[in-house]
């Protein structure tokens, strides 16, 4: 898959920038709404009241205008089908819909981390990632940056090797990939490796040698027998298992209780959420409609829709074969699957990627559950 992104088709939302892992990129500056308040000099006798009128109506003014919906939304996500909620939602015109004078703005990474980085520099407001990295901003600002809104999407990453290798034990030694250091689905494979008793560092060393790599060069070096396997999320893993030969030894679902694990989740910016909460409970709108959508379409239709989204976005397509095999090992849904959290915690942590903390209040799905009408539960891990 091309790196070079192709100009945006008519009808599809302007401003997409592809961002991918390792690249820096400088952050546009936030915008911010300041508000200033001249309140006039009264007389003291005799105009207490005035004076406390008002005071009380210019806090009210303020008070509304910095909870007023944003003037842009800026949103990430990446060109997999793991963020079909996102590839459909902006392509098909969905969420921007659904933020009305709201413009959206977005920006396609390779992985997490590179996406939260963004986040916390201010390039973006929102981002549709995997958990660990929204861990990982979380605990590392001590829960100031940022609260996971919603999920997106369950299952659809596997660790797939060349063929000669048929278990844990085989891999010592040899070199794998993941899309980028702690990355979800790199802290599950060094997690998975420590629970057989193979170790790794975060560089690159121990008895197995994990280089994070952009997902394309993966393929192309998988292709070219440059890497033993890659733990990937979907297309990826089907693309090494059809176009390059590879085997499934891992599929993540099979350790999870009931094959349920968030793959993908919808994040956003505290400061954006305190700032403008009806633009985020509009892009919730647009991200329920948007899996509604993915979960009622025909495979014709979800295929055809990801696969325009893919080519705005990152210039070609997925044969029809890697996305019907991927869109089997998904499930697209609203629920973040709370429950999972500590444990991908305790991933990060065995993985030598988080530190121990309390994650309580990652989790503020109050927006959520009033836009489905339904209870989301957080687990004990925040708002619902």
């Amino acid at each position: 898959m091309s790196n070079t992104p192709e100009p945006t088709p008519p009808g599809s939302n302007p401003g997409t920038t592809r961002i991918v892992a390792g690249e820096s990129s400088k952050p546009k500056r936030r915008r911010t709404l300041e508000i200033g308040i001249a309140v006039g000099l009264v007389l003291l006798i005799g105009a207490g009241a005035a004076v406390a009128s008002v005071v009380a109506k210019n806090n009210e003014t303020q008070a509304a205008a910095s909870t007023s919906p944003a003037a842009e939304l800026r949103l990430g996500y990446f060109g997999n089908v793991t963020h079909a909620p996102a590839l459909v939602g902006v392509s098909k015109g969905i969420i921007a819909g659904k933020l009305g004078g709201t413009k959206l703005s977005t920006q396609i990474f390779n992985a997490g981390p590179a996406a939260v980085e963004a986040l916390n520099a201010g390039a973006i407001d929102a981002a549709y990632l995997g958990p660990n990295p929204a861990i990982n901003s979380f605990v590392q600002s001590k829960g100031a940056s940022i609260s996971i809104i919603a999920g997106a999407a369950s299952g659809g990453a596997q660790l797939v090797v060349k063929p000669g290798i048929n278990t844990a034990a085989d891999l010592k030694g040899k070199t794998l990939a993941s899309p980028q250091l702690g990355g979800t689905q790199d802290v599950a494979l060094r997690a998975w490796l420590g629970k057989q008793g193979l170790k790794t560092n975060p560089n690159g060393g121990g008895d197995v040698a994990i280089n994070p790599t952009d997902n394309a060069q993966t393929l192309k070096l998988f292709q070219d027998g440059k890497l033993d396997g890659a733990w990937l999320p979907e297309p990826w893993a089907s693309r090494l298992v059809l176009q390059a030969g590879g085997k499934v030894l891992v599929d993540e679902k099979d350790l999870w209780d009931k094959g349920q694990f968030p793959t993908t989740i919808l994040i956003v910016s505290k400061k954006f959420a305190a700032d403008h909460p009806q633009t985020v409970t509009a892009l919730l709108q647009g991200h329920e409609a948007s899996v509604n959508w993915l979960n009622t379409a025909s495979a014709a239709d979800k295929a055809a829709a990801i696969n325009a989204a893919l080519k705005a976005t990152a210039g070609s397509t997925l044969p029809a074969d890697v996305i019907d095999r991927s869109l089997k090992n998904i499930t697209f849904t609203v629920d973040p699957l709370a429950g999972t959290y500590k444990k991908l915690l305790q991933d990060g942590v065995d993985a030598g990627i988080t530190k121990p903390a309390d994650i309580n209040g990652i989790f503020d799905l109050r927006a959520l559950n009033s836009v489905t009408g339904q209870k989301t539960s957080a687990a004990g891990l925040g708002q619902d």
